[in-house]
């Protein structure tokens, strides 16, 4: 076939697949579709490299795909982490939170009041709310298929050839909602070798978690693979009056995979999944007292103070949170010429979900929610990439049409108190959200001379917004107040265009030092928690504009250190704030969460990340983050006696530190295996926990919306047959049982609610592992 009819054939399969399957985020990318690709050994690890036997090393070569073509992660002008299967393993890694600490200045912890969301900060950038109409401010892809909800980000890390961390605003190569910068999992392809593993596991807290892969070759262009994962715990909070158990796991997933390479030059990647969760309520602990609208006081019996792992929440309040989410994604690459490469990347995906939350965390009912969500995304990629020794290019074509469905009811029969009557409270919302976004882009690498390299790149985005909402309140002792708001359908359209460039220098061939800026943007959008047409008004993007420097090294085959240094100017911060109003038809109070571009920060830090192998079998790791995040405006006019201004207020989610020590020591059983030792401590400075963490016209913290400076300490022991064909490995996390907050909220408004998640108490788990 020649060239011009793959090319022809590329475009009539592409067509083909977006009406016939239009596919999910779990298809391999073309940047590994190689034939040599397939059969590889296992890609080093970015802190600690694997060579081909899998033994750990501080230096080994590290292909990451950040500019969306194959190149060395030392050579790449740009602050990235990369884990592959046995980096993860070291760092204890089967779910993407684990990633804390291992990642200089990244903050990602389980979402609050949620089993399926993920709360992702990258250098003081994030979004923590997982409401339908909130953006992520950090991207999470799957072989470069964006995720756009927070909701069912909450992955467990199942046959991945790695994971790519990248900092800083990623808007020109990704697009929209990646200010912070972008997580990618790069699933494994079928290959022409027949590839099998599995391991069970079994811990305390009754756990018990099932992965299989299997793939291999069918013909001699066809290879297909299938992974499997079942994963099971018991809650960690337990409560003791309603005799059942919160914060828990029930998961379900597959993955299939089908490799095609019809001809030398056509390479065809399919791929379909689907998972399941049926968790428990995901539980958090009440700060103080709750109230009523009275003004009468609800004394709750779990306060923080007494915290053992109990819990309380409303009697009748289902203990469920349920989530599905399948896709499915094609990628269609063609090499139209030695330098030129066509790809095509299709995919669909759908997201449903049912949560019951209880806010206040008690056993009165005062914010007890039910969040129905029901979310799909169809996107259409088109990307030319061109490589030359001394140029290397990539354009592109995006497009994405997202619909996003809710319905929320809202229970507060205890919020009202006497003064009404006791009257019973139900709240229903129902909104549907249609975002469309459109992007053209190009990025380029050129080599001025042998050791210096100029790189630029321009995306411009255009995306519009449709939004629509009806919220009905009944009341059943005041029946007369009832009512309906109906928002009028409320349209907004965004144009953006983020510029990147960057220089690099090699003085050496193990070393470089570059300088970078970058641009990007995080979308506008509507309030989806407003009560009343006032509070629905639309807000604006933010924007960040990065300037960062840095360095990576190798220094033999023992050595590497890469650190670097950054200034963002983040604009247009989009902050929930709460106050209280009246309703418009009852009178009575009303709480107001309105959604506002209050103002501007200033984000400074360093990071550094070295690993040492100073003889065979020891491998020493670091990794730390520096962060200096301050307001330089925040407006809120509530604040009257600071002059409407809150900006001496602490940002969220922005710890002044996190750090990560490892160390591990392999050694051989004289032919009989080998067993490794290796252990780790993570840290993570002070920390708000919520972007309202001072009360209204105060700048006295409230001091359980912040969790103070703490070290977690993970162990394990691991023995490898010869070959390693076979393993049997001990693991323990938070070994001390320490105690820390990862999430709050602050809804003082309705009924005085201040609510705190805690992270994961000590776990010890027995893994056992087969490779083939």
């Amino acid at each position: 076939m020649s060239r011009i009819d793959s090319a022809r054939a590329l475009f009539l399969a592409g067509a083909a697949f977006a009406f016939v399957i239009p596919t999910a985020a779990s298809a391999q990318t073309a940047e590994q579709t190689t034939a040599e690709a397939q059969d590889a050994p296992p890609a080093p690890e970015a802190t600690g490299a694997a060579n081909d036997e899998g033994q750990d090393s501080a230096v080994g070569e590290v292909v990451v795909t950040a500019r969306r073509t194959e190149e060395s992660l030392q050579k790449v002008p740009s602050a990235i982490s990369t884990f592959n299967e046995r980096a993860l393993d070291r760092i204890q890694a089967s779910d993407s939170t684990a990633l804390q600490g291992a990642v200089p200045n990244l903050n990602i912890v389980q979402g609050r009041g949620s089993s399926n969301a993920t709360n992702i900060f990258l250098r003081g950038v994030g979004q923590p709310d997982a409401l339908q109409t909130f953006d992520p401010a950090v991207g999470v892809y799957i072989d470069d298929v964006y995720l756009s909800r927070i909701r069912g980000n909450q992955m467990d890390l199942l046959d991945l050839e790695r994971v790519e961390v990248l900092r800083g605003p990623q808007g020109t190569l990704y697009g929209k909602n990646t200010i912070g910068g972008a997580l990618k999992f790069v699933t494994r392809r079928p290959g022409k070798t027949f590839r099998a593993n599995g391991s069970l596991t079994v811990g305390n807290h009754d756990a018990l978690e099932l992965k299989a892969a299997v793939s291999g070759p069918i013909s001699e262009t066809v290879s297909a693979g299938v992974a499997v994962l079942r994963s099971k715990r018991d809650g960690f909070v337990e409560d003791e009056v309603l005799d059942r158990d919160y914060n828990d796991k029930d998961t379900f997933g597959v993955r299939g995979a089908l490799a095609f390479t019809p001809y030398s030059n056509l390479r065809i990647d399919l791929t379909a999944d689907y998972s399941k969760d049926d968790a428990a309520l995901n539980v958090g602990r009440p700060l103080n007292n709750l109230t009523t609208f009275s003004g009468g006081v609800l004394v709750v019996d779990n306060p923080a103070t007494k915290y053992d792992w109990k819990g309380r929440t409303t009697p009748g309040l289902p203990n469920s949170t349920k989530l599905k989410h399948y896709g499915f994604s094609s990628t269609i690459a063609t090499d139209i010429t030695d330098a030129l490469t066509l790809k095509v990347i299709t995919s669909y995906r759908n997201l449903k979900t049912d949560d019951y939350i209880d806010i206040d965390a008690t056993q009165y009912e005062i914010g007890d929610v039910f969040v129905g969500v029901s979310q799909n995304q169809l996107s259409e990629e088109v990307q030319l990439n061109y490589t030359t020794d001394r140029l290397k290019a990539v354009a592109g074509l995006y497009y994405l049409d997202e619909r996003v469905k809710s319905h929320q009811e809202a229970y507060a029969d205890d919020l009202l108190g006497p003064l009404f009557l006791n009257s019973g409270f139900l709240r229903t919302i129902d909104d549907d959200l249609k975002t469309k976004s459109y992007a053209g882009y190009a990025n380029a690498s050129f080599e001025v001379v042998p050791s210096v390299h100029v790189s630029g790149g321009i995306r411009f985005t255009r995306e519009t917004k449709d939004y629509f909402r009806t919220t009905s309140t009944f009341y059943s002792l005041l029946p007369g107040f009832n009512g309906t708001y109906l928002f009028n359908p409320a349209k907004a359209g965004w144009n953006d265009t983020s510029p990147m460039l960057s220089v690099d220098w090699s003085p050496t061939k193990d070393s470089m030092v570059y300088a970078r800026f970058a641009k990007g943007f995080k979308s506008g959008g509507f309030n989806g928690r407003a009560n009343s047409v006032a509070e629905s008004t639309e807000y604006d993007p933010e924007t960040v504009k990065s300037y960062e420097a840095g360095f990576k090294t190798s220094w033999g085959s023992a050595l590497r250190i890469n650190g670097a240094v950054f200034h963002n100017d983040y604009s247009d911060f989009q902050a929930r704030v709460s106050g209280e109003d009246t309703d418009p038809i009852t009178g009575l109070p009303s709480p107001k969460l309105s959604v506002l571009n209050a103002g501007k920060l200033r984000i400074r830090g360093a990071e550094l990340e070295a690993a040492w192998t100073p003889l065979d079998g020891l491998l020493f790791d670091t990794q730390v983050g520096y962060l200096k995040a301050k307001y330089r405006e925040f407006d809120d006019a509530r604040f009257t006696l600071f002059d409407g201004s809150r900006a001496f207020q602490t940002p969220a989610f922005s710890p002044k530190w996190t750090a990560r020590i490892g160390a591990q020591y392999a050694f051989d059983l004289a032919g009989a295996g080998g067993i490794t030792i290796g252990g780790q401590s993570r840290y993570k400075s002070r920390t708000a926990l919520a972007v309202d963490n001072t009360p209204v016209n105060s700048d006295a913290e409230i001091a359980g919306l912040f969790q103070g400076s703490y070290w977690v300490h993970d162990a394990r022991l691991v023995y490898e047959t010869e070959g390693k064909r076979f393993a049997i490995g001990v693991y323990g996390q938070n070994l001390a049982n320490r105690r820390y907050k990862t999430d709050g909220q602050e809804f003082s408004t309705i009924g005085s609610i201040r609510t705190v998640y805690y992270g994961n108490p000590r776990t010890v788990s027995l893994r056992l592992t087969a490779r083939y």
